[in-house]
């Protein structure tokens, strides 16, 4: 494992417990790319500390479960390099990592909780709630949930003679676990980004921390498992903040208090016009997707677009989303995985908001793509070109190995390499109108049937640097400029107006194919 050099603030950030940080993803759907970016600030967090990033299954809400999320999750991380090391599918020393598989430790807590006094059985139905929000509504009160003043009106251990309680339990009555927040206290904590946070507990409800079905909810089963896998720094999005004054107070109930985690709440990744959290919604009209991979809705079985399919390389998008909220302090843009792990820290991440500027998506993915060797885009290249039945036997390796080199610094994804090459592989049928009427004129014409002329002359080796040197000696020799007739050329044999290198087009299709192209354009066979 590499070591990093750490400064005085990477050290008080890292604490004095062995790091150890977790992403905490719940089956429901598919992984949202805010998602993603908080489990790649926790994994360069860790590895930054040499510490341990871990994968928990938040599924204590089976009635959201769907089938195939877990699994989509481990294999969007995987693709994107930044697995754990302890997981439902890797094990661990603290497994399991499925809260659905941790029911009887959550209890456990849970009726501590109430034989200390600080939680409470409530056995209030359905209705009975609905109609205190109405009532609470029908007064104005300025607070409608279930807190320190209005539980004191409904049915639970508070309220009911103890014999009461104990029937009720005894019977198998339906009830909840409910936390008894302090009617008079203010909560206080340190957040990594946003300093020290205070609230009163009068803003804060009496919280369900064990449903009626036996089940945790996230906030009990959050800081349970927290507090028993040893989770040192909790770094999660901002719309947990709110949440952040319970598992406070929980902690401290729980008597944990000197062995809760350091938080950290993340900026929200905003929509492109900087109006609200980003959403599928938004991402499809902006014409970008939302989740690292292809997504089957399960219950219409629509597609929801990926990164990966849409072309995006894994370390561009890395690259992408770690400046999504923090930066290394300098102008530097481009970085790799190691070097993001080297350069972080959770003081560098900012407090407001990040806009999801796709662009900025595209121009790392152009850059990453233009990085990789002709050799490694090869097996990419050919498969696109198998798929859509354009790989010829004329089409070896070593012309594809050009087609690689000629396209890629043009291409953003790679399936541009055959997309915006589809003249190399299929002779045009016919040209670009606004370019030919542009382009294709008297003089134009002219010089394309010299040129086929030309070219069918030349014995020499048929090599991009030699047409090169043919089509300037030609346009020299004829006292004209480049930029008047070249255009023209590269219609005749591409149909399009703009592209590559015009010789090395050339070369890639051979000598008889541009032939046949420029007299076809001419729409005349030259003897």
């Amino acid at each position: 494992m590499t070591t990093f050099e750490l400064n005085d603030i990477d050290k008080k950030e890292a604490g004095d417990r062995p790091v150890r940080v977790r992403f905490a993803p719940s089956p429901t759907g598919g992984l949202h790319i805010g998602g993603v970016r908080t489990a790649l600030f926790n994994y360069l967090f860790a590895k930054k500390h040499q510490g341990t990033f871990f994968l928990r299954i938040e599924d204590t809400d089976q009635t959201r479960y769907v089938p195939g999320a877990e699994d989509y999750i481990f294999k969007a991380l995987a693709w994107l390099g930044i697995e754990p090391s302890e997981s439902p599918v890797h094990g661990g020393a603290f497994a399991p990592y499925r809260q659905s598989e941790r029911k009887e430790i959550y209890q456990k807590y849970a009726l501590q909780l109430v034989e200390a006094g600080f939680a409470y059985y409530a056995f209030d139905t359905k209705d009975e709630l609905e109609a205190m929000r109405k009532r609470l509504e029908e007064a104005k009160a300025s607070n409608t949930a279930y807190n320190a003043i209005s539980r004191m009106q409904m049915k639970n251990s508070l309220t009911l003679p103890a014999e009461d309680v104990q029937k009720r339990l005894a019977a198998g009555e339906p009830c909840v676990i409910r936390i008894k927040m302090p009617a008079k206290d203010e909560v206080r904590f340190y957040d990594m980004i946003r300093g020290w946070q205070k609230v009163h507990s009068s803003q804060l409800d009496d919280k369900v921390l064990l449903k009626n079905d036996g089940m945790p909810t996230y906030h009990l089963a959050n800081v349970v498992d927290d507090y028993l896998m040893q989770t040192s720094h909790v770094i999660r999005g901002e719309e947990w903040l709110p949440s952040a004054p319970l598992h406070v107070l929980l902690y401290k109930y729980l008597g944990w208090e000197a062995q809760m985690p350091q938080f950290a709440h993340l900026p929200l990744l905003l929509n492109p016009d900087g109006h609200g959290k980003l959403s599928k919604r938004k991402a499809k009209e902006y014409g970008f997707p939302v989740f690292p991979m292809d997504w089957l809705e399960p219950e219409n079985q629509e597609k929801v677009d990926g990164f990966k399919e849409a072309g995006y390389l894994p370390e561009a998008i890395l690259n992408f989303l770690a400046l999504l909220g923090w930066n290394a302090g300098t102008e530097q843009e481009i970085f790799s995985l190691d070097e993001l792990i080297a350069n972080f820290s959770i003081s560098r991440v900012h407090k407001a908001g990040s806009k999801f500027e796709i662009e900025k998506a595209k121009w790392f993915n152009q850059h990453y793509l233009r990085a990789k060797s002709d050799a490694e885009l090869l097996p990419v290249l050919k498969a696109d070109l198998q798929e859509n039945h354009l790989l010829i036997p004329e089409m070896t390796d070593a012309k594809l190995l050009k087609i690689s080199a000629l396209m890629k610094e043009r291409a953003t994804f790679p399936q541009d390499l055959w997309r915006e090459a589809m003249y190399l592989f299929q002779a045009p049928t016919q040209m670009d109108e606004k370019a030919k009427e542009k382009n294709w004129n008297e003089t134009s014409i002219t010089f394309v049937k010299d040129l086929w002329t030309e070219l069918t002359n030349f014995a020499g080796e048929w090599s991009s640097e030699n047409i090169k040197h043919l089509l300037h000696e030609l346009v020299e020799k004829q006292g004209l400029k480049l930029g008047k007739v070249m255009p023209a050329v590269r219609l005749a044999v591409s149909g399009v107006s703009g592209g590559p290198d015009l010789a090395g087009i050339m070369e890639i299709i051979g000598r008889d194919e541009t032939l046949t192209r420029l007299s076809k354009a001419l729409n005349f066979a030259p003897k």
